[in-house]
């Protein structure tokens, strides 16, 4: 399916019975959060929350609460996107493919290529507010702020601009609290393994400040885009398109790259500058603790007329992120085999926290004249897998 904007995928929902809306008035502080939980865990349909206290803006949780939800948001572009992918770590796979593949899978890339427009057209530049006005949403007892859950951070690498050679990842920001100055600054909390640190580093070694644009909501497709382990050189902004049926638009705005359809854009810049971020209640059941992560320096931040507020609750599993560990595996599996060679299928828990636990099938192809089963070769799979595992999550 094709959206213009998350307002209008909220419609597609509520159309199919598959959204409710919240009109009474709902606090943000962890009654919003608990709301969440309790509807997830009944396969309730994605909620509106249209008065939230504190806020001029309607928040959207349980989006992705299902995959049959999930599926119904992206409809046949998920199976192209699919495609493309493997295409992408295994480009022999296409003599195996039926013309009609061939075709859709060609047609969806180009179709899919990123588009620059004017920032006077950009529909999330029109209006501009503070970061105070940003919906307030804090999920558990401990946290120390108010955190965005579902961002697209987008970054370039100094040395090496470009919209095609961007990463664009899902890094938790915190909004308040702790030391951070109300309105100047945020944190952005990444860890080992991310694009975004190799930006980061570049910009420092160059003594420049890297700067960062976030965006919060757009298609649907742009959020999963931002948390996708896709082959090297595939674009996650070329996936959006890919995945999200319509071309990502972009717009260029005091020397920052910006997503025209975000719902809300933060724009600024982070230098060698930390403060405590956390503690925030995580994906595992339990809180990440405070520690120093990089500042912020919010200099822009921008909102669409119809702007909605997209939000997920982590916590112990199973939660909403249940369906984007389901659906990356859908997209991914065809690249196992290739980029794994001699893994025959992965199987991230769920119920371990996705991270710390894999499964893997393996097998031994090189000593077949051996008669005992002593684990060689799957102990170097083993290995690798786990390399390439800690790199992509």
């Amino acid at each position: 399916m094709s959206y213009q904007s998350l307002a209008e995928a909220v419609a597609f929902l509520e159309n199919s019975g598959e959204l409710i809306r919240i009109t009474r008035p709902v606090d943000g502080c962890l009654e919003l959060a608990e709301i969440q939980r309790r509807a997830y865990k009944k396969g309730s349909p994605a909620i509106l929350f249209e008065s939230v206290r504190g806020s001029q803006f309607p928040v959207l949780t349980n989006l992705f609460g299902t995959e049959n939800r999930a599926a119904k948001i992206f409809g046949k572009s998920l199976g192209i996107s699919g495609k493309i992918v493997g295409l992408k770590a295994n480009p022999s796979a296409i003599r195996r493919m039926s013309l009609a593949d061939i075709l859709s899978v060609g047609t969806g890339a180009v179709a899919s290529l990123p588009k620059k427009i004017s920032a006077a057209n950009a529909p999330v530049l029109k209006n501009r507010i503070s970061v105070e006005d940003l919906p307030k949403i804090k999920c558990w007892p401990d946290d120390g702020g108010n955190f965005i859950t579902l961002p697209q951070v987008y970054t370039e690498d100094p040395a090496h601009p470009g919209i095609m050679k961007s990463n664009l990842g899902m890094y938790r920001i915190q909004l308040d609290g702790n030391q951070y100055l109300k309105n100047r600054e945020i944190g952005v909390h990444y860890q080992i393994h991310r694009s975004i640190g190799v930006h980061h580093a570049a910009a420092l070694s160059a003594g420049k400040e890297l700067k960062v644009s976030i965006f919060v909501g757009g298609p649907p497709a742009h959020t999963l885009a931002a948390i996708m382990p896709l082959p090297e050189g595939l674009s996650e902004l070329l996936f959006a398109g890919m995945l999200g049926g319509r071309r990502f638009r972009y717009a260029l705005y005091d020397g920052y790259t910006v997503s025209a359809d975000a719902d809300f854009c933060i724009l600024g810049t982070i230098s060698r500058q930390v403060k405590p971020e956390g503690p925030f209640g995580d994906h595992l059941g339990y809180y990440s603790l405070t520690h120093p992560f990089p500042v912020m320096n919010v200099e822009h931040v921008f909102h669409r007329d119809d702007a909605v507020w997209p939000h997920t609750v982590v916590g112990r599993p199973p939660q909403e992120d249940t369906t984007f560990g389901k659906l990356i595996h859908a997209i991914t599996e065809p690249m196992v085999p290739k980029t794994l060679p001699g893994i025959k299928a992965i199987h991230a828990v769920d119920e371990a926290g996705v991270h710390p636990l894999m499964l893997a099938v393996g097998t031994e192809r090189y000593t077949p004249y051996e008669e005992d089963d002593c684990p060689r070769e799957i102990l170097t799979q083993a290995c690798s897998l786990n390399v390439r595992w800690q790199n992509t999550f």
